[in-house]
C-alpha cells in the first residue's frame, strides 16, 4: 500500500473517531444534567423562605402596609442602631399604642446586645391577622412587664414572632428552624390544633416547650411531653354547652355544625355529641361546613323538621362565614350555641340582631373579674379591652417566664412545667399543668346581648349562674 493511500486512511479514521467521540458528548450533554447540591431549607432558612417567617425587629410581619414611622425603626434594628431604634419606636407607639408587634420590638431593642433569654410566639398572621393580634398582645403585655420589672432574675426576655400562616407546613418548617437556635427557651403558640399537632412532634424532637393558649382537641391531651396549653380542652367547653341546653334552658335536640376538616372542629363536636347523649338529649343531625354542597338554609330547614331545638355551630377560622350563614337564616328560630372560634367581633357585626341569645364557651371574659390587676393593666396599656386570646397568651407566657426563672435550660423548663408543685399566677387565675399537658381550669359562658362595649351594638356578656 502506497504512503499517499495509508495516509488518506489514516485521517479517514481519526475523522470518524472525532465523529463517534463528539457524538457521544452531545448526548451526554443533553440527557445528563449537572450536579447540584441541593441546600437544606432547615439549614439554610433563606432558601425555604423560613427566614422571612420570623423576626425580632428587623422588619414587620403583618399585612396591610408599614407606617413610615414604624419603619423607620425597624430599619435602625436591621441596622443594630439600637439607640436610635428606641426612641423611633416610642415615638411610633404613643400615637399607635394597640400595635403589640412593635411594643415588643421596642422591648428588643432595649436590650439590644445584652445577654437575654429568648423565647418565640408563633401565630397564623397570613390567614388570621386580628386573632394574631390578639395573641401577640398577651405576650407583648407580659414581656414589657417582666422587663419593666428588671427581667426574669436580671436578664431581660426578648420575643421573637414567627407567622405560620395557620398552615401545618410552614409550621413544622418554622419549628425546624426554632429548635436548631439554642437560645429561643420556649415557644407561646400555635394557634390552631391542627398546627400544634404538625409542629408539636418537631418541638418535643428538639426539647422546646410550646405552650399553646388556643388549641383545644382533646387529641392533644397527653399528646408530648413539651406541649402543654393554657386553655382548657373541647372536653371541658362541650360538657359546659351541654349542661346549658339540658339543664338551664331544658331542650334536648340538638343538631351540630362542623368542620370535618379540623382537629379542634371535630373534637368539639364529638365531645359534644357525647355530653349530649350522657345527659339524656340526643344530636339528631350533623352538618359539615366544610362540604362544598353545604346550604345554610337547607340545613337548619332540615333540623327543624326533625324536630331539633339546638344547633350547637363548631366552626374553625375557615369555615366561620359558613357558621355565620347559619346563624343569619336561623334568625332565633331555635337556640344558639357555639365553641370558642365563634367569640369574634365578626360574629357581633354579622350576626346583628339575629345572634342576639346566642351562647359560648369561652376560657375567659373580661367581665367575670372587671376590677383585676391584668384587666386594669391591659387596658391601661391598649387603652382598649382585650378578649380570652389574649388573657391565655399572656398566662403561656408568664408560666414560661416562671419556668425559665427556676432553670434556664430547655429540659428544665419542661420538667419544671410538668412538676405538681408548679404554679404561677395569670389573668384567668393559677396557672397549673396536668399531667397530660392540660390547663387545670374551667370554661365561661357568654351570651350575646345587645350592649356598646364593643361598639358594634352587640356584647358578649357573662351567662349567670
Amino acid at each position: 500500500m502506497s504512503q499517499k493511500k495509508e495516509t488518506t486512511i489514516l485521517v479517514l479514521s481519526l475523522l470518524i473517531t472525532l465523529g463517534i467521540l463528539g457524538a457521544v458528548g452531545w448526548w451526554f450533554n443533553i440527557n445528563i444534567k449537572p450536579f447540584k447540591v441541593v441546600e437544606d431549607p432547615v439549614a439554610n432558612p433563606e432558601s425555604n423562605q423560613v427566614s422571612n417567617q420570623i423576626s425580632s425587629g428587623e422588619k414587620s410581619l403583618l399585612t396591610g402596609g408599614v407606617p413610615p414611622e414604624k419603619l423607620a425603626g425597624l430599619a435602625s434594628i436591621a441596622a443594630k442602631n439600637y439607640n436610635k431604634a428606641v426612641p423611633e419606636l416610642s415615638a411610633y407607639i404613643k400615637a399607635n399604642h394597640n400595635d403589640p408587634e412593635a411594643l415588643i420590638f421596642l422591648n428588643n431593642a432595649r436590650i439590644g446586645n445584652q445577654k437575654n433569654y429568648t423565647i418565640a410566639v408563633l401565630v397564623p398572621i397570613g390567614s388570621n391577622l386580628n386573632v394574631s393580634l390578639e395573641i401577640i398582645r398577651g405576650v407583648a403585655q407580659a414581656q414589657n412587664e417582666i422587663n419593666q420589672a428588671g427581667g426574669i432574675q436580671g436578664i431581660p426576655l426578648k420575643v421573637e414572632i414567627a407567622n405560620d400562616n395557620n398552615q401545618p407546613e410552614i409550621a413544622k418548617q418554622i419549628a425546624e428552624y426554632l429548635v436548631k437556635q439554642p437560645e429561643v427557651l420556649g415557644v407561646v403558640g400555635p394557634f390552631s390544633s391542627d398546627v400544634t399537632l404538625a409542629a408539636g412532634k418537631i418541638f418535643q424532637s428538639g426539647e422546646l416547650v410550646a405552650i399553646t393558649p388556643t388549641s383545644t382537641s382533646v387529641k392533644l391531651s397527653g399528646f408530648s411531653r413539651y406541649v402543654f396549653r393554657t386553655v382548657p380542652s373541647d372536653y371541658v367547653a362541650a360538657r359546659a354547652l351541654a349542661d346549658y341546653i339540658l339543664t338551664k334552658v331544658q331542650r334536648k335536640n340538638a343538631a351540630v355544625f362542623f368542620n370535618s376538616q379540623s382537629a379542634y372542629s371535630q373534637s368539639l363536636k364529638a365531645e359534644f355529641v357525647t355530653a349530649v347523649s350522657l345527659g339524656g338529649g340526643q344530636v339528631e343531625s350533623e352538618f359539615d361546613l366544610s362540604n362544598s354542597n353545604f346550604s345554610a338554609a337547607n340545613s337548619v330547614e332540615q333540623a327543624i323538621k326533625q324536630g331539633v331545638q339546638v344547633l350547637m355551630l363548631a366552626p374553625e377560622t375557615s369555615t366561620l362565614d359558613k357558621a355565620l350563614q347559619v346563624i343569619q337564616v336561623n334568625h332565633k328560630r331555635l337556640t344558639l350555641l357555639g365553641g370558642d372560634d365563634i367569640y369574634t367581633l365578626k360574629t357581633l357585626q354579622i350576626g346583628g340582631d339575629a345572634a342576639v341569645g346566642m351562647v359560648v364557651a369561652v376560657p375567659w371574659d373580661i367581665n367575670t373579674n372587671p376590677n383585676s390587676d391584668f384587666v386594669r393593666s391591659s387596658r391601661e396599656l391598649w387603652k382598649s379591652d382585650v378578649n380570652w386570646r389574649t388573657a391565655l397568651a399572656y398566662d403561656a407566657t408568664r408560666a414560661l417566664i416562671a419556668a425559665i426563672g427556676r432553670n434556664p435550660i430547655r429540659t428544665s423548663i419542661q420538667q419544671t412545667l410538668s412538676s405538681p408543685d408548679f404554679s404561677t399566677t395569670g389573668a384567668s387565675g393559677t396557672v397549673r399543668f396536668l399531667p397530660s399537658g392540660d390547663r387545670n381550669g374551667t370554661v365561661q359562658l357568654v351570651k350575646i346581648l345587645p350592649g356598646n362595649r364593643s361598639r358594634v351594638g352587640y356584647d358578649f356578656v357573662p351567662v349567670l349562674p
